[in-house]
C-alpha cells in the first residue's frame, strides 16, 4: 500500500509510524557553511535517521558556477537523486540539524522545482527527533540505485536579470529572510560580497522569526500568516524570497506554500550574486 504525505510538514510521530515504509525515503540535507570548520556529511556519519541518506547541495549543484550551491542541470539532479535510491513514486521526508531545516526547506524547493511534489520537511528536523529519544544510527547507508525522472519549472526561480527587472516593475514583493542586521547593512554576509544592504524594495522577514525556538519546528499557521501581514507582504500576490544563498529563503517559501501560496520563487544567486554584481542597486538601513 502506498503511503500518503499528510502535507508538506511532518511531525516526528507521523514519520516514526512510517520509518519501515518501503516508499518512504528519508534525506539527511545538514550542510554547514565552512566557516563553522564543520561540515553536513561528517555530522551525517556520527549519527543519522534510520535509513537516512546524506543529501549534500554543495554536490547536487551546478559545479560550473562559482556561486554557491546554485541549481544543477534537470538531467543531472536527476542523476544524482537516482544515485541516492530514490525513484519516481518514493515519499521523500528531508530533515537537517539547523533549527527550522534551512538547507533542508532547500531540498524541499528543489525536488518541486524539478517537477516532484512527494516531498515534505520534518518538522523541527534532527534536533526534536533526538530530544524526544527516538532511534538514530550510525551505520551507513549504501542505497541501491534507482531511476529519478527530473522536469524543470522555471516558475519557481528567478535570476538576477529577473531582479533587476523587478526593482523597476516592482511586480512581485521580495521577501529577504536574511538577519536584520546584514539587511541592514550593518553586518558583513557569509559570502565574500562588495555590497552590504539589501535589494531596493525588499522588505526583511527573518527566517528565525517563522520557527519556535525551544523545538525547532514552524510556528502555527496563523502566527505565521501574522508574521507575514507585519512584514507588509500580501500572500495572495506574486512573492520572491531572497537571502544570502538560496537556503533559508526556502523556509519563507516553505511557510507561504502552508498558508497556500505554493507560487513563491526562489531567488536562487541571493546576495551571494547581488552583492558581487557591478550594476546591482543596493539600499540599506538610515
Amino acid at each position: 500500500m502506498s503511503t500518503v504525505l499528510p502535507g508538506p510538514l511532518v511531525s516526528t510521530e507521523w514519520l516514526a509510524e512510517h520509518l519501515e515504509a518501503p516508499d518512504v525515503k528519508i534525506l539527511d540535507c545538514t550542510w554547514l557553511h565552512e566557516s563553522s570548520n564543520m561540515d553536513g556529511r561528517t555530522q551525517y556519519r556520527g549519527r543519522h535517521l534510520p535509513g537516512s541518506v546524506h543529501f549534500d547541495i554543495d554536490h547536487v549543484a551546478d559545479k560550473s558556477n562559482p556561486l554557491p550551491h546554485m541549481l544543477p542541470p534537470a538531467a543531472e539532479f536527476a542523476k544524482k537523486v537516482g544515485l541516492l535510491g530514490i525513484s519516481n513514486g518514493d515519499k521523500i521526508v528531508v530533515y537537517d540539524r539547523l533549527c527550522g531545516g534551512a538547507a533542508a526547506a532547500r531540498v524541499w524547493w528543489m525536488f518541486r522545482i524539478f517537477g516532484y511534489d512527494d516531498v515534505a520537511l520534518l518538522d523541527g528536523g534532527y534536533g526534536k527527533w533526538v530530544k524526544e529519544k527516538k532511534p538514530s544510527d550510525m551505520s551507513p547507508v549504501r542505497p541501491e540505485p534507482k531511476t529519478f525522472t527530473a522536469t524543470f519549472n522555471p516558475a519557481l526561480v528567478r535570476n538576477l536579470g529577473d531582479m533587476l527587472a523587478n526593482v523597476a516593475s516592482a511586480a512581485e514583493q521580495v521577501i529577504d529572510a536574511r538577519g536584520p542586521a546584514k539587511f541592514a547593512g550593518s553586518q558583513d554576509d557569509v559570502f565574500p560580497v562588495k555590497k552590504k544592504g539589501h535589494i531596493p524594495g525588499s522588505v526583511n522577514l527573518p527566517w528565525g522569526d517563522l520557527i519556535v525556538e525551544e523545538t525547532g519546528t514552524l510556528i502555527a499557521p496563523d502566527a505565521l500568516a501574522a508574521r507575514f501581514t507585519a512584514a507588509g507582504i500580501d500572500i495572495t500576490k506574486p512573492v520572491i524570497a531572497t537571502c544570502a544563498s538560496g537556503t533559508i529563503s526556502a523556509v519563507v517559501l516553505l511557510a507561504l506554500f502552508i498558508l497556500g501560496n505554493k507560487t513563491a520563487a526562489l531567488y536562487d544567486g541571493s546576495w551571494a550574486e547581488w552583492g558581487l554584481a557591478e550594476d546591482t542597486p543596493t539600499a540599506a538601513a538610515a
